[in-house]
């Protein structure tokens, strides 16, 4: 991939812009900033100079500047993101004024176009700026709505800068879909299930529900309709996800049920519950009413039911082992009825179980089997969907 240039304009969310900056840096991607003269005085053009180790492009005509910039740099990125976009970039775009370096290379670009607005809820709200939004979506700019809450001006309502976390996501969407996932509804699950005996104690598990979400993230960039069914968790979810919360198994399965007719591709990440009590109670237990030993059941095996039920679906299995991690995945492959295995081994400190690296195990019902070496669960997740890719394209041939 290119590098992305990002415009920023004069807006108090200015200070975002070094997030944003950051997740690109962190996802392998060069980032070269655009600054309006307005921008300048809230932030030095240096200081994002110094963050992407290239000069912070401000005037439109600049001693020492290449000739026509605005047109050589075209070829060199892959998206223009403008965060923070005022009122101002807005209805210049919409109006194809070109009187700055912003303004001018926006006419001139051929890649997608991302805008995350932020201004006043008046600003926002005011027709002329709905107009001008509307004008440029149907012109083929794609916008990341802003957030509701507190602004600047003290008062509550839209118009906050969206998330770097969000922006950024959306950004690597635009840029990194692939074909084989445009039109394509993935179905994740992730975390852990609770089981309750009474309303402070449960069955579970360590899981943080990371691998799940990174998953989810993965299959938005790649284009996809992503349907995230989570159990309990402290992650935001990710940006253009359909989140639906769940606590226990029984919870999960009915709402995978739900969704699974739909679904194109199915990721069964979350660590459901193996055993429920037989019967939990509405009140808090003492401690001496407890008895010595309780009864417990299994947990409905959903992924054994998504295998029986199998009709179109790409289905992927993950087990969580502590030993003889090929016999016991490939085993499960079998008897599951899933189209690709994800294998780790939960025993280490370091990998597995919450925490943010992995290493794993792919087997195929085929007998094929690909280890991925330990990293972090972001490109674990990467590594994974590209599979998923491989497999949907095989489908894709045979039709």
């Amino acid at each position: 991939m290119k590098k992305i240039a990002l415009g920023v304009c004069s807006s108090i969310s200015i200070y975002k812009a070094c997030e944003i900056i950051r997740l690109f840096q962190s996802e392998g991607l060069g980032v070269r900033v655009i600054m309006t003269e307005k921008a300048t005085r809230f932030i030095q053009p240096y200081l994002f100079t110094s963050l992407t180790g290239e000069r912070t492009i401000v005037e439109l005509f600049d001693d020492g500047q290449r000739p026509i910039e605005h047109i050589s740099l075209v070829d060199e990125i892959s998206l223009l993101l403008i965060a923070p976009a005022t009122a101002n970039i807005i209805a210049k775009m919409a109006s194809g004024v070109a009187d700055d370096f912003l303004s001018t290379f926006y006419l001139a670009v051929k890649c997608p176009v991302l805008v995350a607005p932020a201004m006043n809820e008046a600003m926002y709200l005011h027709p002329q700026t709905q107009e001008n939004i509307k004008k440029l979506k149907a012109l083929g700019v794609n916008f990341v709505e802003p957030e509701s809450g507190y602004l600047a001006c003290g008062k509550q309502g839209p118009g906050r800068l969206a998330s770097p976390r969000t922006i950024v996501d959306h950004s690597l969407r635009l840029i990194r879909s692939r074909e084989a996932f445009r039109g394509k509804v993935v179905l994740v699950t992730a975390g852990p299930t609770r089981e309750f005996l009474d309303p402070v104690r449960f069955l579970s598990n360590p899981s943080s529900g990371k691998m799940g979400y990174e998953l989810a993230r993965e299959a938005f960039q790649l284009g996809a309709e992503v349907i995230l069914v989570s159990g309990p968790t402290y992650f935001e979810p990710p940006a253009g996800v359909h989140l639906e919360k769940v606590t226990t198994a029984e919870e999960m399965k009915q709402a995978v049920l739900k969704h699974y007719p739909r679904a194109d591709v199915v990721l069964m990440a979350a660590a459901v519950a193996d055993f429920r009590f037989c019967g939990n109670f509405r009140e808090k237990l003492r401690k001496q009413d407890i008895r010595p030993v309780l009864e417990v059941e299994p947990t409905p095996d959903i992924l054994e039911e998504l295998g029986r039920r199998k009709e179109r679906q790409l289905l992927v299995g993950f087990a969580a082992e502590t030993g003889e991690l090929r016999e016991k995945a490939a085993e499960k492959m079998t008897r599951k009825g899933v189209d690709l295995m994800v294998a780790n081994d939960v025993s280490g400190q370091e990998t597995g179980f919450a925490s943010d690296d992995n290493e794993v195990l792919l087997i195929w019902p085929d007998g094929r089997s690909r280890k991925i070496p330990r990293m972090s669960k972001r490109k674990i997740s990467q590594e994974i969907m590209k599979e998923i890719e491989v497999l949907l394209n095989e489908r894709r041939r045979q039709i």
